[in-house]
């Protein structure tokens, strides 16, 4: 499976990356996996929502710019699906079954995606309700990715 996170920012914290990177050593058996970060647009507190849309936008185009056609789009949003591990681990079994092998996962910035961004995805996935910030979430995503492959293999780790 040919694996890409597109990423709003960069992450600026130690821990985070330490932890980013963890994931990516124990994800090369199961894998081919990469990030590519997009710069984040300039947002001061106060913007009116034509202003919000309008940082959306540009974020969007960048996001779109960097997947190809062919692509499974997998998109993180709070209105998305909402699943559970196993649930995760199933749907990238079922793109692997069906051929759908090179996936796509995306995490917007501060503002959440854009439109555009969100009608590319094949699917729009939450994990929850609560707000995390998209660096960390970075992380969260590179841990699930990985424990869907150990589900999916039967190896333990998922408890």
């Amino acid at each position: 499976m040919n694996i890409q996170v597109v990423a709003v920012g960069k992450v600026k914290e130690k821990y985070i990356n330490d932890g980013i990177n963890e994931y990516l050593k124990r994800l090369k058996p199961y894998a081919n996996i990469e990030i590519k970060e997009v710069s984040d647009e300039k947002a001061p507190e106060n913007l009116s929502s034509k202003e919000e849309e309008q940082v959306k936008r540009r974020e969007g185009e960048k996001i779109l710019a960097l997947i190809k056609p062919n692509r499974t789009v997998i998109a993180l949003a709070i209105e998305g699906r909402n699943i559970s591990s196993e649930q995760l681990a199933g749907t990238l079994a079922e793109y692997a079954l069906v051929g759908k092998s090179d996936l796509t996962f995306v995490i917007g910035g501060s503002l959440g995606l854009h439109s555009t961004v969100i009608e590319r995805a094949d699917l729009l996935l939450s994990f929850g309700k609560m707000t995390f910030p998209h660096q960390l979430m970075r992380l969260i995503l590179m841990e699930q990715i990985y424990r869907a492959f150990r589900i999916n293999r039967g190896e333990p780790y998922h408890k």
